[in-house]
Order: C-alpha cells, then sequence, then structure tokens
C-alpha cells in the first residue's frame, strides 16, 4: 500500500501532481477554509504525513491518533502550533520552511510600514468612497518613513533584511534580539539596546520576533505609553505577542500614532474586532509571505521535507534536532 499524505489545505495540482504516483494524497478541497478539527484526527489515524497550515493545532491528540505519522512539514516558518515535545518522542520530524520567504516578508513589513506611515489605506478609500472633494495643505497627512528611527524586535533574517531596505530610507537602526547581530551592526550600521531602549527611542516599532513564553503579551499597555506619541507600531511577527486590548486603548488616547498589523492573537479575526473601527490602524490577512513565487516555494519545500523522511533520508529543514525516526506498535 502507498504511504498517505494529507494536506489541509487545497494546493495547485501542479504542485502536488508529483507525489500522485509515489504516495496517495489526500486533500481538504478549499483554499480559505480550514479543515475541520474531526476530519484532521480522523485522517491524522492513518497518515504517513501531513502537510499542515500554522492556524492547524497538530497538538498531542493529533499526533498521537495513529501509530503510522512519520512527517509533519508546516507551510511556515513559525511552528508553535505543533506540540514538538510529543512529536519528538513518537519519532515525528517536524519540518518548516526558513529562509525562502525571508525577503517576501521583509516586503511586506515595509509595505505595511509604508501604508501605515502614511494613511495609504486610507487615502485611497476616500477616493474610491467619492469623498474627495478638494485639495487641502493637511489632507490625509502621514508621518515621514525617511531619516526616522526604526527599532527591530526580534533580528533574525527577517529581521536584517527589514534593516537592509531601511537603509535605503536613511534610517537610523535600532534593534532588540536575544543575540547580538555583529554582523548586522557592521554591514547596516544596526544598533543593539534594550527592548526598554528600543520602545522609547523607535519612530517606527517593527516587531518581528517568534512567539515564546517570554515574548507571549510583552507589548502591554505600559509599553505602549512608554512609546513616542508619533511612534507607529508594526506587527508582523505573532499576534499574540501583543496584549491587543492595550494596543486599542493606546491607539484610543494616543499614546502611539497608527498600528500596521498583518497578525492578531485569533485568526481570522471578525469585522467586530475593536482594532477594525479604528482609522489608524492597517489590518492585512497575515500575508506575510504571500507572494505566487514563495508560496509555491514554500509548498515544493515541504513536499520535499516530506519525501525525504518517507524514503528513509534526512529532512531539509528539520526543526526538531533531536528527531529520530522510531517505529511505534
Amino acid at each position: 500500500m502507498k504511504p498517505t499524505i494529507f494536506i489541509t489545505r487545497k494546493l495547485p495540482e501542479a504542485v502536488i501532481e508529483v507525489i500522485q504516483e509515489q504516495y496517495q494524497v489526500k486533500m481538504w478541497d478549499y483554499e480559505d477554509v480550514q479543515v475541520p478539527r474531526e476530519m484532521l484526527l480522523n485522517e491524522a489515524k492513518t497518515a504517513d504525513a501531513l502537510l499542515t497550515m500554522l492556524s492547524d493545532s497538530i497538538d498531542e491528540t493529533v499526533l498521537s491518533a495513529g501509530n503510522q505519522l512519520k512527517v509533519v512539514a508546516n507551510l511556515a516558518v513559525g511552528f508553535d502550533n505543533i506540540d514538538l515535545e510529543t512529536a519528538t518522542k513518537r519519532g515525528i520530524a517536524v519540518c518548516n520552511t526558513p529562509d525562502v520567504l525571508t525577503d517576501t516578508t521583509a516586503d511586506l513589513a515595509f509595505a505595511l510600514l509604508m501604508a501605515t506611515a502614511r494613511r495609504v489605506v486610507e487615502a485611497a478609500e476616500l477616493v474610491k468612497k467619492n469623498e474627495w472633494k478638494s485639495w487641502s495643505p493637511l489632507l490625509l497627512a502621514g508621518h515621514d518613513v525617511h531619516h526616522k528611527t526604526i527599532g527591530i524586535f526580534g533580528m533574525g533574517k527577517i529581521g536584517e533584511t527589514v534593516a537592509k531596505r531601511a537603509t535605503g530610507f536613511d534610517m537610523e537602526i535600532l534593534y532588540h534580539n536575544r543575540t547580538r547581530k555583529p554582523e548586522a551592526e557592521k554591514e547596516l550600521g544596526a544598533v543593539y539596546c534594550s527592548f526598554d531602549e528600543l520602545v522609547e527611542k523607535s519612530d517606527f516599532l517593527v516587531c518581528l520576533t517568534p512567539l515564546t513564553n517570554e515574548t507571549r503579551n510583552i507589548f502591554t499597555r505600559e509599553t505602549f505609553k512608554k512609546m513616542k506619541k508619533t511612534a507607529i507600531f508594526i506587527n508582523a511577527g505573532r499576534g499574540p505577542v501583543v496584549d491587543e486590548v492595550a494596543l486599542y486603548d493606546a491607539l484610543l488616547a494616543k499614546d502611539i500614532a497608527g498600528a500596521g498589523l498583518d497578525v492578531f492573537v485569533k485568526e481570522p479575526i471578525s469585522e467586530e474586532h475593536p482594532l477594525l473601527s479604528l482609522p489608524n490602524v492597517v489590518a492585512l490577512p497575515h500575508i506575510g509571505s504571500s507572494s505566487f513565487e514563495t508560496r509555491i516555494t514554500m509548498m515544493k519545500l515541504c513536499i520535499d521535507n516530506i519525501q525525504a523522511v518517507l524514503t528513509g533520508k534526512e529532512p531539509l529543514t528539520l526543526v526538531n534536532k533531536e528527531w529520530k525516526p522510531i517505529q511505534l506498535v
């Protein structure tokens, strides 16, 4: 019997056709609807491999549903949706898609910064709603980006690439990270500082940190109060690092000037979400890596990882480095 691969979203036929002869491929038949939990659990009972999305909870129940599962390939850099400890104990390889989306995500983060600073979304809607009646000196006046200070929280590869973009705007670059980045300091002129300094000095604070116990809810009301009144907060990392009630209150009280958000605590968000009622918030549907070229490359990397594990080879981008394949009975 052919090994079984279950894919939790509909992917293009051109991507999966390379594995259809060798494997039994099952796929949830919707692009923008999350696979039902019951179906995921049922498919996990007999699957040799899962190709998952960041929004899928791959917890102990899923990983222990059957005895055949050998690999979970997550279509994302992040993997906080997967119980790594259980996966490792059960000999299940967990893979992600790093590096291939670095430039694309950095482009989006900087585009979000610029859109928020220059009130691009508000301006476009003004025109589309036929509300542009005249020109005035401060019509939708925003904030300059050039020669300002950008603070990057989470100086991984994406953070460094955002910093590189910032050099083109003659920005002063500050960053805070668990470890210092001497090469970025030398090549980009980035300056390491404490988290408090980053918060206090940045004109644009760009959050790109992964979600950990230390970063969860790190952006509190007190944090936003320490920022400049003219500062703009950008989050293209993980939603749960922000206390969203605190952010809403900070924006309402004008503790900060605006926010550009590609991620939220719970996704997708509903139209009743309080942040969506504020004109100084630009909200995007978690599209950081969403270009045709990058997403197709990510899909292919997931499939390459799955094929490697199912043919007894080392996967290309293994997350749980201590993984050892075992045969459960």
